[in-house]
């Protein structure tokens, strides 16, 4: 695995490619960067449909925030902030970006300045000098944006109360919020909410759950099904579940637990989110965005990995493949940590007795989800009475536990992709394959080849393809910084392989047994 850079210039700062982007109305580079339009003081997306303005009167930010601080408003007409996020937070691991995934995620809400700081092992003088050159705000700033989004995301979303909806965005008073959401969007509020396009599609779930039906959007072309596959051969029962095209699972969030459930479209994804505490609306979607891989840039991707000849015919049947991501970096770790040298079946079955006996029943039901995984805590004090299997094996999962319980080891997106993988391997029971597989899945690293998964290397030799980890690794430098989705390619080839995915144009069963990701630690 290398370590990932920053790109030399960043796609806002080249003024005539973003210009001809704005000409064209390139749907694709909407969320990548702002154009800001000096002649009427708004932003806009790079696709909005009014008349293009002229050269001069246009600059181009990275972000919202950037551009709010810079005197624009949002337009009302485009949605400037209701489209798939910039892919450079995926594709970077600089402080920027591992900056940006926490303060999507709501941490600057839940644990300010300091903590986001803390969590990054910077100070907040230095985290906001790097940010403010880099994204043309500071922590505050883009948090701000963010909450801004989100709260008109529940105004014209839901039936919420304009103060209740203060509050579970993150505003620390409807003071606060008024006057954010007037500078921002140049309007009030209720204003915001009678002009609202569409009927809220809210309810009250039973025992006092609060439902929202959301619409997540995704570049295209989006390969949502081939996500569904790779989640239902791991799904967990009463966590989890895939059925009919759709995904459900138990969702355990910083301020209670929640259930989400997702239905892939072309080009985005339907998701009916029921949460116990509305605050914690802003990091489900972030979470549930980076489980399909909503944010990746498609077009990119496809066209780096077509350079490599024997990829083509794969990349051409399943354009716009994605990289399964996480919603809990504890859970994907020991989930990891269970599938070691064994089956996806038999991974599914250990994780399933785990739940069953250690796992937090829901306090709202919904149907065959029941239950949460359990807590780290849980399962270093109890663990080793449920697991069965390698004594090694289930002590390592026992002492990885208490690790992540005492805060010794950390899991989280915002980690530097060397110094977790770095920390992992320090672990029990940890191999080079447990951490980048934890990269891929929790950071959605997009360049991990698992060169040591037996079916990683049983695709590439159904593509002609070395097998050999060295001489694929080798071969697969030609489609950096890509090699993620690569490996995509290859599991999938896999399951053509072996019976288990059918050949394009016939319908798909899920991946099964031998896609098990495998290691030899």
């Amino acid at each position: 695995m290398t370590q990932q850079t920053a790109p030399r210039q960043a796609l806002w700062q080249d003024f005539e490619r973003c210009y001809r982007a704005v000409a064209s109305r390139e749907t694709r580079f909407d969320g990548q960067f702002i154009t800001g339009v000096r002649t009427t003081g708004i932003y806009c997306r790079p696709s909005c449909p009014a008349q293009t303005p002229l050269p001069g009167n246009v600059e181009f930010f990275p972000t919202s925030a950037a551009a709010q601080a810079a005197g624009f408003r949002a337009c009302r007409r485009c949605l400037p902030d209701a489209v798939p996020g910039s892919p450079e937070w995926n594709l970077r691991a600089d402080l920027a970006a591992r900056a940006m995934r926490l303060i999507t995620d709501g941490v600057v809400e839940r644990e300010g300045v300091p903590g986001l700081a803390t969590r990054l092992g910077y100070s907040e003088r230095q985290l906001g000098r790097a940010l403010t050159t880099e994204l043309g705000a500071g922590p505050l700033a883009l948090a701000r944006a963010h909450r801004a989004h989100t709260a008109r995301l529940l105004i014209e979303r839901t039936s919420m109360s304009l103060s209740d909806v203060a509050f579970a965005a993150g505003f620390a008073s409807v003071r606060q919020f008024n006057a954010t959401m007037r500078e921002v969007f140049a309007t009030t509020p209720s204003r915001l909410r009678g002009t609202r396009r569409t009927a809220p599609l809210d309810g009250a779930a039973p025992n006092g759950a609060v439902t929202l039906r959301l619409r997540l959007p995704a570049r295209t072309p989006f390969d949502g099904a081939g996500v569904l596959d790779f989640l239902a051969a791991r799904a967990v029962a009463g966590v989890e579940s895939v059925a009919d095209g759709e995904y459900a699972r138990a969702l355990r969030l910083p301020h209670g637990s929640a259930t989400a459930r997702l239905r892939p479209a072309e080009g985005h994804v339907d998701c009916t989110l029921r949460l116990t505490d509305t605050r914690d609306i802003a990091s489900a979607v972030n979470r549930l965005r980076r489980l399909f891989d909503l944010d990746a840039d498609p077009a990119a991707i496809d066209a780096t990995l077509r350079g490599e000849p024997l990829l083509v015919a794969s990349v051409d049947a399943t354009p716009g493949i994605r990289l399964p991501g996480s919603v809990d970096g504890a859970e994907t770790l020991v989930r990891a940590m269970l599938g070691q040298q064994v089956t996806v079946a038999a991974a599914r079955t250990a994780a399933e007795r785990l739940c069953a006996t250690l796992g937090e029943p829901l306090a709202h039901p919904d149907g065959e989800l029941t239950t949460l995984f359990p807590t780290p805590a849980a399962i270093a004090e109890h663990g080793a009475e449920v697991l069965t299997g390698p004594a090694r094996r289930v002590e390592s999962i026992a002492a990885v536990s208490a690790a992540l319980a005492a805060g010794a080891l950390d899991v989280h997106l915002g980690r530097d992709p060397a110094e977790l993988r770095e920390e992992l391997l320090a672990q029990p029971g940890i191999g080079p394959w447990t951490a980048d597989y934890l990269l891929l899945r929790v950071l959605g690293s997009p360049d991990v080849l698992l060169t040591g998964d037996l079916a990683l290397r049983t695709g590439a030799e159904a593509l002609n393809l070395p097998a050999d980890p060295t001489a694929l690794t080798e071969r697969m430098i030609a489609v950096r910084p890509w090699r993620s989705y690569a490996g995509m390619h290859l599991w999938r080839a896999a399951g053509v392989a072996k019976g288990f995915l059918a050949t394009p144009g016939v319908p798909q069963k899920p991946f099964a047994t031998p896609l098990t990701p495998e290691r030899t630690t």
